[in-house]
């Protein structure tokens, strides 16, 4: 008799998808861990990622995030901001550029924001905070997104080098939403691993 019958091709799957499931499941629990907690300590730099903005002001995802990044500049956390973050289709601003004038609108001083160079994604965004960190010895960062988007983002930046601390914006309507938070913590389940197998 033949070793794979189809019973044990059968249960051979189920246990696969089995095991599979209950590691995505243990991925999610891990972002929603990370996402709760707020790390915001003494650093060398702040660091917003980018989000949506419209003909030059900030969506709500991504004010809330700025909002976030300038109270913990005004606390003394970190000397300097440095907001990322590409441009859209059909816009001509990039959300980094976006996010410096909104900051600067806030109060902050214009030496303080420095915004990056356009990038597509968050390993581009991360990139772009390496090379700005080239050349100094200390890379300590406080990076400020959305809860769900911390994990993911500490695997991308502990690989570049950096020496990353993470605290989510409080007021993010994403947040604030059940549904929406819950759909991006599920979607992290697949993302995280990706990342952490193709540092993507």
């Amino acid at each position: 008799m033949p070793f794979w019958t189809a019973r044990r091709i059968f249960s051979t799957a189920a246990l696969t998808f089995v095991l599979l499931l209950v590691g995505w499941a243990a991925v999610v629990l891990a972002v929603a861990v990370q996402g709760a907690r707020d790390q915001a300590a003494t650093s060398d730099a702040i660091v917003v990622l980018g989000a949506a903005q419209y003909n030059g002001r900030p969506s709500p995802v991504f004010r809330a995030r700025l909002d976030h990044a300038a109270a913990l500049y005004q606390r003394g956390f970190a000397p300097v901001v440095l907001v990322t973050g590409g441009v859209g289709a059909g816009e001509v601003l990039s959300e980094a550029n976006v996010g410096r004038d909104y900051l600067a609108r806030l109060g902050l001083p214009g030496e303080a924001v420095i915004p990056l160079p356009a990038s597509d994604d968050s390993y581009a965004s991360l990139v772009q905070v390496q090379h700005w960190f080239e050349g100094r010895e200390n890379r300590r960062v406080l990076l400020v997104s959305d809860g769900f988007h911390m994990l993911r983002l500490r695997i991308i930046a502990g690989r570049l080098g950096l020496a990353p601390l993470t605290s989510p914006a409080p007021g993010s309507p994403i947040r604030a939403s059940l549904r929406r938070n819950t759909a991006y913590h599920l979607a992290e389940g697949f993302k995280v691993p990706l990342t952490w197998l193709f540092q993507r």
